[in-house]
């Protein structure tokens, strides 16, 4: 069993008040293993990314390295790295030491619904599997869910469990797109799938970002926690022995041709 718990929190456009934020949701997950924040956790999305971005080592990040340690468990959590001209949209894993693990930029950019996050975020290049609390994990943000052979990479390179983070923009169907293709990640991989999105903020909602409903799915794409649309950090349990049985009776990895 690995404990992971799912932060579920708004997010505003100030840094230090998210950083105040998810400590204190750290403090609530005392018990997990991992704590898994959204997407753009460091400050809201707006053109103010570009001027907000922080390397690694800045204090957003250490800041949440030092919560990791005292609170001994591991984090993931979306931040905006300076680059050259753009931004990276960058998901970082720290240890329950207070180590980066890994840096995940993101690849797929949320060019849609009229929105252009290539104006302002520069693209990765490379999927990437961390290992945190003694489980593989293979780094998924937003948009990206929506492409399935970034999924079936990360199983390639050896992936136990997907985390997912996202700053989900609301419209019609569009909660709905976001539980469909995290289930259907899920289910056609058979993993287990930790996907957190940020809460809705009232104050900020003029700019739709934000619908809440993170979720854990086990590999049969059964729904096994749901946090709706309000703030909350909820611990949930991933029975690793659940995903050789589910592979057992479903084991579509195996049957692959292509």
């Amino acid at each position: 069993m690995t404990r992971i718990a799912l932060c579920q929190i708004p997010v505003s456009p100030d840094p230090s008040a998210n950083l105040k934020r998810a400590t204190e949701a750290l403090a609530r997950a005392e018990g997990a293993e991992l704590a898994i924040f959204p997407e753009a956790t460091l400050t809201r999305y707006g053109r103010r990314i570009t001027d907000l971005a922080e390397p690694l080592d800045g204090p957003f990040v250490s800041g949440l390295a030092e919560a990791a340690r005292r609170h001994g468990l591991a984090v993931i959590a979306g931040v905006f790295e300076p680059g050259e001209g753009r931004v990276h949209n960058t998901a970082v894993a720290i240890d329950a030491e207070g180590a980066v693990r890994a840096a995940y930029r993101k690849i797929h950019l949320f060019d849609s619904f009229g929105a252009k996050e290539s104006d302002l975020v520069a693209r990765g290049a490379q999927p990437v599997v961390v290992e945190l609390a003694g489980v593989r994990v293979g780094l998924i943000t937003c948009y990206d869910i929506r492409f399935p052979e970034l999924a079936r990479a990360l199983v390639d390179q050896g992936a136990e469990l997907f985390a997912v983070i996202a700053a989900w923009g609301s419209g019609p169907l569009k909660e709905d797109h976001w539980v469909t293709l995290v289930r259907a990640r899920a289910l056609e991989n058979t993993m287990w799938t930790a996907a957190v999105g940020q809460a809705p903020n009232p104050a900020e909602s003029s700019d739709g970002f934000g619908v809440g409903r993170s979720m854990l799915v086990d590999p049969l794409g059964v729904v096994r926690a749901d946090l709706g649309t309000g703030p909350g950090v909820r611990i949930v349990e991933v029975d690793h022995e659940w995903t050789a049985t589910a592979r057992a009776t479903l084991p579509c990895l195996d049957h692959r041709v292509l």
